[in-house]
């Protein structure tokens, strides 16, 4: 077992625990009561990004020198895990605190990170990364976003879709070809402050079959200028970048899918023990005893396995192939589980109004982002 006599995980220290006391009463005060609202307007409101920047819930893993929280991916893991069991997915802290920050924190220069990590902490500042586009996903290599030197700034040109905080978006990090003709060697990684920049546009903010709330947009590049001092690390590096970061990109969404499939069943065994079917609760019937036994089963080795893997990343050992090994399986396993446990609501369980309808439509992006699904299992098989 990696949990402790408290029941917590090992990689959940006495301040971790403080942290998800104020994380979970963060999001239960200030994003639960507003779904409907942040579903029908497609984004969360930025006061929101405020309230959690003033709490400590943002960059919990930049250091405290450039506003941050100063802690590990311990830390944020908490604060993720929490929003899951709240059932949110529309503030995107995923991509804000989990990569951006990340990547400014570990690629970025000095003056870089002085200039933009502060705000990023604070919610002053919203981030995001623009990896995929029309005909290239997955598929980094082979993206059209051209990003041409000329004296002392970038012109970029192409167009993205399917960013997440993309309607929001203060900085953005683009993922560009500086030289088409060097293929993965010619993938650079600009970072563009979005406010009046000339050229760039935002397209529509996409209507998507879950994650209602989050803002996921189009975005547009035509001749936008970019200072040759906001390149991220050297001119043509950024194919290794991404490649180094995608790991911790998996393991952010794998715990998030174990924290959504952990409240799955506890609002599943709740509802089974109140419903009445026949006269007796539903409950009381063997077969729906043996589902949830079987569920239980898959979901404490979910956790299992997850806490083996952040304890793991924090000690600075987990491998690629396991991160993708933990994306694909536990994604696969909320998207089952979640499945399983609507079906114990019957007819209720496919109203929006029930948290695990939400909770079920939610689930179905897990298994395409940060690679699919199919694309773990090609990676682990190249190791073995």
């Amino acid at each position: 077992m990696t949990t402790t006599t408290a029941g917590r995980p090992r990689w959940v220290d006495d301040e971790g625990a403080a942290l998800g006391e104020v994380a979970r009463d963060f999001f239960q005060t200030e994003v639960v009561p507003h779904f409907e609202r942040f579903d029908q307007q497609k984004h969360v409101d930025r006061e929101v990004w405020l309230k959690a920047g003033a709490l400590g819930l943002l960059c919990c893993e930049v250091p405290d020198e450039y506003g941050g929280g100063g802690g590990t991916f311990a830390h944020e893991a908490v604060v993720l895990s929490e929003q899951a069991r709240a059932g949110d997915t529309g503030l995107g802290l995923q991509v804000h605190s989990g990569v951006v920050a990340q990547y400014l924190v570990i690629h970025g220069t000095e003056e870089q990170k002085a200039r933009w990590l502060p705000g990023m902490a604070s919610g002053d500042i919203v981030g995001a990364v623009a990896m995929s586009e029309p005909g290239a996903g997955t598929d980094l290599k082979n993206v059209r976003t051209r990003a041409t030197r000329g004296g002392d700034h970038y012109l970029l040109n192409g167009s993205k879709t399917f960013i997440s905080n993309g309607a929001q978006c203060d900085l953005l990090i683009v993922v560009a070809k500086t030289d088409p003709a060097a293929g993965r060697n010619g993938i650079s990684l600009l970072v563009l402050e979005t406010a009046a920049a000339p050229g760039f546009r935002r397209g529509r903010t996409l209507d998507k079959l879950g994650l209602h709330g989050q803002d996921t947009a189009e975005l547009f590049f035509d001749d936008v200028p970019v200072p040759v001092e906001n390149l991220l690390g050297a001119e043509g590096a950024g194919f290794g970048m991404l490649m180094r970061e995608l790991p911790r990109e998996r393991l952010v969404i794998a715990v998030t899918a174990v924290a959504a499939m952990e409240r799955a069943l506890e609002e599943t065994i709740a509802y089974v023990k109140t419903r009445e079917v026949f006269g007796a609760p539903l409950f009381a019937m063997q077969h729906v005893k043996f589902e949830l036994a079987e569920l239980a089963t898959i979901v404490r080795a979910s956790r299992v396995f997850l806490d083996d893997c952040v304890e793991k990343f924090c000690a600075g050992t987990l491998d690629p192939a396991t991160a993708s090994m933990a994306k694909w399986w536990l994604t696969q396993n909320q998207c089952d589980v979640t499945d399983r446990c609507l079906q114990l609501f019957g007819g209720y369980g496919y109203m929006r109004e029930y948290l695990i309808s939400r909770l079920y439509a939610d689930a179905r992006a897990q298994k395409i982002y940060g690679g699919t699904n199919e694309v773990m299992k090609d990676l682990i098989s190249r190791t073995l």
